[in-house]
C-alpha cells in the first residue's frame, strides 16, 4: 500500500500537482507502480499457491525494497530483483509441479520481470526497461485467464494462437534491447493480438451475461482487454521514445486501463485467497470501475491532443479511482462482516 499510494503521488507531481512526495517517488513512479505494488502482490500471490515457507521470501523483499527506495536507499534496487528473481524461482516450481501452456506463460512473464530489473540494475534507462515490466504483467495476466478457460472446451488452434502471440511478445522485447523501434512495434502488435484472443475465447464472454459479483468481474475483464489493445495500437506508430505524452497514453493504457482493471476484477477473489478475508459484492463497485475508465480516457485524450490539463485532470482521477477503489474494498469487508 505504501508503494502504491507513494508511487501514485510521486506521479502526480510530475504533472504539477502538488501532494505530499519526496523526490524518489517522483523519480521512481514506475518502479514503485509495478515492482514495488503490482510485483509484491503477484509475488505473495504466488507463494501462497506454491504453499512454501521459502516462497514468501519474494514479497518480503520486494516490500523492504519499496521502503528502502523511498528513503533512498540504492539497496532497494537489489531487494527488488532479489524478490523478481526468487518470485522466478517460485513460478518454475509450480511449472514443475503442473506443466501446462498457463504455468509456463506466467514463468515467462516472472523471467521478463527479472530480466527488467538486472538491466535496470546495470544502468539502462527505465524507458528501455519498462517494457520488460509490461511484458511480465501482460503474461502474468494473460496465463491467469488462460487457466480458465479450462473451464472451455478449447481447440488445438487457439492454444496455439496463444503461444505464437505469447511468443511475438518475448521476441519484441528481445528485439527492442537491440533495434528498440522495431522490437516496441512487434511488442505492441502482440498486446493488440492477445487483446483480441483473451476478448474472443476469456470466459468473461459468457458470465456478463450474469449478474452480481460474476458479472462485475466480467465487466472489468472485458473492459481491460479494451485498454490493451489501445495501448498496444498505439505503441504500433511510437516506436522508440523515451518520454512525452504518446509515451504516456501507452503506458497508461496498458499499466491502469488493462491492469487495474484486472485487479479490479480480480479483487473480491484474490483478497479472500490470500488474506483470508471475505468482501460482500456491492453494486457500488461500478463507481471505481467507472471513474477509472473515464479518467483514463481524459487521460489519454489529453495526451494524444497535446492538452496538458486534460492529461493532469485525468491522472488525478485516475489516482482517485485506485483510492476509491480501497475505500469500497474496505467496505465490502465491514459488510461481510455485518452479514454473519
Amino acid at each position: 500500500m505504501l508503494a502504491l499510494l507513494g508511487g501514485i503521488a510521486g506521479g502526480l507531481v510530475r504533472l504539477g500537482w502538488a501532494v505530499p512526495a519526496n523526490a524518489w517517488l517522483v523519480a521512481y513512479h514506475g518502479p514503485f507502480m509495478v515492482s514495488g505494488f503490482l510485483g509484491t502482490v503477484i509475488a505473495l500471490e504466488r507463494a501462497v499457491a506454491l504453499g512454501t515457507g521459502w516462497g514468501y521470501t519474494a514479497p518480503v523483499a520486494t516490500a523492504v525494497g519499496a521502503v528502502l527506495l523511498m528513503a533512498g536507499l540504492p539497496a532497494g534496487v537489489w531487494l527488488l530483483t532479489l524478490g523478481s528473481a526468487i518470485t522466478l524461482v517460485t513460478l518454475a516450481a509450480i511449472v514443475e509441479r503442473q506443466p501446462a501452456l498457463f504455468t509456463i506463460t506466467m514463468a515467462v512473464g516472472g523471467a521478463c520481470w527479472t530480466t527488467g530489473q538486472i538491466l535496470w540494475l546495470a544502468g539502462w534507462p527505465i524507458h528501455r526497461v519498462v517494457f520488460w515490466w509490461v511484458g511480465f504483467l501482460v503474461l502474468t495476466i494473460a496465463g491467469e485467464r488462460l487457466e480458465m478457460t479450462r473451464l472451455l472446451v478449447l481447440g488445438h488452434l487457439p492454444r496455439a494462437a496463444f503461444g505464437v502471440t505469447a511468443l511475438m511478445l518475448v521476441g519484441g522485447l528481445a528485439w527492442s534491447a537491440v533495434a528498440q523501434a522495431g522490437g516496441v512495434r512487434l511488442t505492441g502488435a502482440s498486446l493488440v493480438g492477445l487483446a483480441a484472443w483473451l476478448g474472443m475465447f476469456d470466459i468473461a464472454r459468457r458470465t456478463i451475461r450474469q449478474s452480481g459479483l460474476t458479472r462485475f468481474i466480467a465487466a472489468s475483464l472485458l473492459s481491460g482487454y479494451g485498454w490493451l489493445a489501445v495501448g498496444g495500437g498505439l505503441m504500433l506508430p511510437l516506436g522508440a521514445t523515451a518520454a512525452g505524452p504518446w509515451y504516456d497514453a501507452v503506458l497508461h493504457a496498458v499499466l491502469v486501463g488493462f491492469v487495474f482493471s484486472m485487479i479490479v476484477g480480480h479483487a473480491p477473489i484474490i483478497f479472500p485467497a490470500v488474506l483470508g478475508v471475505r468482501i460482500a459484492y456491492r453494486p457500488a463497485f461500478y463507481a471505481h470501475l467507472a471513474l477509472l475508465h473515464a479518467s483514463l480516457l481524459l487521460r489519454v485524450a489529453g495526451d494524444l491532443a497535446v492538452w496538458p490539463g486534460g492529461r493532469a485532470w485525468g491522472a488525478l482521477l485516475n489516482g482517485a479511482a485506485v483510492v476509491l477503489f480501497l475505500g469500497n474494498t474496505v467496505g465490502g469487508v465491514l459488510a461481510a462482516r455485518r452479514d454473519r
